[in-house]
């Protein structure tokens, strides 16, 4: 059985949110469908492209977190 793949099962795979039996048939189907082929090298050259982001959180956003976690923990042992 042929499957077909969209452009969200590629982005996916792009992106390794495939499981390892959905990347394997992708690739598959990469080998053997030239179409699927060009619109996976479109895409991945549109996401090769686009800024790389990371985020930082200030130091006091992570004592924030830091003191809602210990008042948790707290409240969890007086349970």
């Amino acid at each position: 059985m042929k499957q077909h793949f969209t452009q969200d099962d590629l982005v996916k795979y792009i992106y390794k949110e495939t499981s390892m039996y959905e990347s394997l048939a992708i690739s598959e189907a990469l080998i053997a469908d030239p179409v699927l082929r060009m619109e996976y090298e479109e895409l991945l050259e549109s996401y090769q492209q686009l800024p790389k982001v990371t985020f930082s959180p200030s130091a006091q956003t992570i004592d924030k977190v830091l003191a809602y976690s210990e008042r948790q923990a707290a409240l969890e042992t007086t349970l």
